[in-house]
């Protein structure tokens, strides 16, 4: 087993960088505890959500560097880096990682915005006369 495993996750413009150790299962995200910085129970499940899979929840410890984004973006980028790590840390955890869709990139970005409109997609209002 590794010493400190070091992986990446993306999605959307969200980047999380995480350092993962042998330990007891503390998520530090930017010197702040997990639950401090995502304060809401469904930001919190996502995070612990790849741990909880493979029941590595008091196994690991996690440190987390996050960085552009949102806050739901930040939290499944998270998400990714845990469950990339896990599959470094053990290969055997892979198939259930998999079957929750857990390794996949979840490509979906803003599109942008257009010259000559004032969305991405969006019209202004035409008039006949």
């Amino acid at each position: 087993m590794a010493e400190v495993i070091n992986t990446i996750g993306r999605r959307k413009t969200a980047v999380a960088r995480i350092y993962m150790t042998p330990g007891n299962g503390n998520i530090t995200v930017n010197k702040k505890d997990y639950k401090e910085y995502f304060p809401t129970a469904p930001l919190q499940f996502i995070v612990r959500q790849s741990l909880e899979v493979v029941d590595a929840l008091d196994k690991w410890d996690v440190k987390a560097n996050l960085d552009g984004g949102g806050i739901t973006g930040q939290a499944e980028a998270l998400r990714m880096a845990i469950a990339r790590a896990l599959c470094e840390a053990n290969i055997e955890d892979r198939p259930a990682l998999k079957a929750k869709g857990l390794l996949s990139r979840d490509q979906r970005m803003v599109e942008r915005k257009k010259p000559g409109r004032p969305k991405a997609r969006k019209r202004f209002q035409f008039s006949k006369r």
